[in-house]
């Protein structure tokens, strides 16, 4: 079947996603894009206790994700209690555990440069790890995106670095489908599917999980290629 003529689905299932994980094994013809929440959103864990979780889920998608495809984290580093919270080197250390090479490593610009930012670093991490790709300096793009675009809500990822990811896949990768186990409102979903993949979404809250099943594309004229930032790398 001519996979340009196949539309685009997405399922979202409302559940806890590491069990739902577990229960899936490796997704063969997938690639991962999420974002781990923060010990905001898990309020029953402890500091120390959300750091192992962290690590652990982590590791989770990382097994999950078949060997030709990549698994991308989007992350911003917190500052609590007077210490800085690095999820960039938290997701590493959950690579080395599942023994999965980092394939690169992009600084996306939440704020101007120079900008003094509190709570929240002024810059999130994205990282894209995979077991078999390699980078394909061909296609090399900056190592730093001079701004992430606006995000469907507070917790979600930035619209156009969401698209970036997902293109990145639909372009470098044989995926063709794309799981988001931590989907929230579902901008990784709309993401996908604005790019003719199929998604899949994972989220504990059912009302988030019934949002992220409608959830669209902010901007209808949002041309598929080029994007805010493809025109900047």
């Amino acid at each position: 079947m001519n996979s340009a003529l196949t539309p685009a689905t997405r399922t979202v299932h409302c559940t806890e996603a590491l069990g739902w994980l577990t229960e899936q094994g490796i997704l063969l013809g997938a690639s991962f894009i999420t974002s781990l929440p923060d010990l905001t959103e898990v309020p029953e864990l402890t500091a120390e206790g959300w750091r192992t979780w962290f690590i652990d889920a982590a590791t989770r998608v990382l097994r999950a994700c078949p060997p030709e495809g990549v698994t991308i984290f989007y992350q911003t580093d917190v500052k609590r209690d007077g210490h800085w919270v690095d999820k960039g080197y938290l997701c590493l250390t959950a690579a080395e555990r599942a023994r999965v090479p980092l394939l690169w490593h992009k600084v996306v610009c939440r704020q101007p440069a120079g900008t003094v930012t509190f709570g929240r670093s002024g810059y999130a991490h994205l990282l894209c790890f995979s077991g078999a790709q390699k980078l394909n300096l061909a296609k090399a793009s900056a190592d730093v995106l001079p701004s992430s675009g606006e995000s469907l809500w507070t917790r979600g990822m930035p619209w156009d670095t969401t698209l970036w990811a997902c293109r990145y896949v639909k372009e470098q990768t044989p995926s063709r489908l794309i799981v988001d186990p931590f989907c929230g409102k579902g901008t990784v979903l709309a993401a996908a599917n604005e790019l003719g993949l199929s998604a899949v979404g994972v989220e504990l809250c059912r009302r988030r999980a019934g949002q992220a099943r409608s959830q669209r594309c902010p901007n209808p004229k949002v041309p598929a290629k080029p994007d805010v930032l493809s025109r900047a790398v």
